[in-house]
């Protein structure tokens, strides 16, 4: 007799379906595990032997054989201990093999039986939904896993308690999916004294999904203003909490509380490696980019990332989505994030201050900017200086709108969008005015004339590509939509040039 158990192998974020067989033979005791295993599966079976012999059940005296099918698809991570414990089980007659079929089983097990918490269990609980399966899962995983919707979902702590449960001896509870009443405070705009240029173009970056780079010295307050950049945002939709949390379980970094309900606010070191960055390592997991899927991703200091790392993020600045590539196979992420830069203009730091200023002044400039590749500077839609606070700002009372009231602009604004995009017959629906094509650009952001030849005009005397020129009617599209006006007119583009600049020059 051979039992089978389902789970599942993750690929990026598509779930694949597993068939754990477990038989036993006659023979010389051995327990043999196969089907491209890596060591973390291989190392399951003095986990699953520990387990049984502090529950009382020895292994059977027979040769054990597990196959991982299909057997060219690489199994890794610790969620196959559960299963291949579960077919030893079936295998043995202590549980019931038909009822076992109708449920996909994750979880790691301890040397005392318990049942441990893993990776995935959101993408493979909504996997099992669809395929009308039950879960069975670590118990502090249960709230996690309900979120998918599925009534059929078995949390236990524990072999024991699930032995107990199909014996029908003890009724594991079906888990609640929670959500904590979240009432996170965002630092608020309003306590950032001056810089009313650098707030108006966070609100731009806001309300259109617009990449924004700060530049400015030391103390400016680029770092600040990019930390009030979530409490802009509009709040996150049920189906995009679903999205950023499903990354966030594969990543391992999803909490007890539920699903994240927040917009991501990621902001990593400017040591961070490549990997760390766009996603990789052994097992291919999630970087920074995707975890930042639907937020933020800030760069502080952004010329001391290494050259490599800023390079990778040239593809998913266009495309929304990561690829990770393996000898045997490619991995794919989501990686739809708005990205805030914040950079000094030269090393020091002070380059417009003559009196701080280094001796190397201005080359230093050229030679600090320079780190930074002009392809990767023309993925940017916004430039804004930063410049130091005069002592005046700071000692004279905050005179500037709070978050809250820039935020329901920012909404207004998103809301007019998805209107106008909704309205247009294109499969190709935007969810903000930054993700138009050049096609939808031209449908929607088309100047009157006077903007036209302004934007011209800019055009060749700086001579800005063709992918600057769709980024500030872009940019200007969005000026129109928070001035709650229909056409982009020659003032929305003459502001969305004052935010289009060549810093390398």
């Amino acid at each position: 007799m051979v039992a089978h158990i389902k789970t599942v192998a993750f690929r990026g974020i598509d779930v694949l379906e597993v068939d754990v067989q477990v038989q036993l033979s006659s023979g010389l005791p051995s327990f043999t595990l196969v089907g491209l295993p890596d060591k973390a599966v291989g190392e399951s079976k003095e986990r699953i032997r520990a387990a049984f012999n502090a529950l009382g059940l020895a292994l059977p005296s027979k040769r054990i054989t597990v196959n991982l099918a299909p057997a060219d698809l690489f199994k890794e991570g610790s969620h196959y201990d559960l299963p291949i414990a579960v077919g030893l089980l079936v295998a043995l007659n202590v549980l019931p093999a038909e009822e076992i079929s109708e449920y996909y089983i994750l979880g790691e097990l301890g040397l005392d039986g318990s049942i441990s918490a893993v990776t995935g269990i959101l993408p493979a609980s909504i996997q099992a939904y669809a395929k009308n399966m039950g879960l069975i899962c670590p118990l502090s995983q249960g709230s996690e896993a309900a979120w998918s919707g599925s009534k059929s979902i078995l949390a236990a702590a524990n072999i024991l308690n699930l032995i107990n449960h199909f014996k029908g001896t003890q009724i594991l509870s079906p888990p609640e999916a929670k959500l904590t009443n979240h009432s996170e405070k965002f630092s608020d705009l309003q306590d950032i004294k001056g810089q009313n240029s650098a707030k108006r173009a966070l609100e731009i970056a806001a309300a259109g999904g617009h990449n924004l780079v700060m530049i400015g010295p030391p103390g400016s307050g680029k770092s600040m203003l990019a930390s009030r950049l979530p409490g802009l945002l509009p709040p996150l939709s049920s189906q995009e909490a679903l999205e950023i949390s499903m990354i966030h379980s594969l990543a391992g970094q999803l909490n007890t509380n539920g699903l994240v309900q927040t917009r991501p606010f990621r902001e990593p070191h400017h040591s961070a490696s490549l990997a760390s960055m766009v996603g990789g390592g052994n097992k291919a997991k999630p970087g920074e980019i995707s975890l930042a899927h639907l937020g933020v991703l800030f760069l502080d200091e952004l010329p001391e990332f290494s050259r490599q790392t800023l390079e990778s993020l040239r593809q998913p600045l266009e495309t929304g989505s990561v690829t990770i590539a393996r000898a045997s196979h490619h991995v794919t992420y989501p990686a739809r994030f708005q990205l805030i830069a914040a950079m000094n203009p030269c090393r020091c730091g002070y380059l417009d201050n003559s009196k701080l200023a280094c001796t190397k002044a201005p080359k230093c400039a050229m030679d600090y900017q320079a780190k930074i590749s002009g392809p990767f500077f023309d993925r940017l839609d916004l430039y804004c200086d930063v410049p130091a606070i005069k002592p005046d700002d700071l000692s004279s009372s905050p005179k500037s709108e709070p978050s809250e009231q820039v935020a329901m602009r920012v909404l207004k604004a998103r809301q007019k969008q998805q209107g106008r995009f909704q309205s247009l017959q294109t499969n190709y629906i935007p969810r903000y005015n930054a993700e138009m094509t050049s096609k939808l650009v031209d449908e929607t952001s088309k100047p009157d004339t006077e903007g036209l030849t302004m934007l011209n005009q800019a055009c060749e005397k700086f001579h800005l590509s063709a992918r600057s020129y769709y980024r500030i009617l872009k940019v200007a599209r969005t000026i129109a939509d928070l001035c709650d006006e229909p056409a982009v007119r020659k003032n929305h583009i003459a502001e969305a040039l004052t935010y289009r600049r060549l810093v390398y020059n």
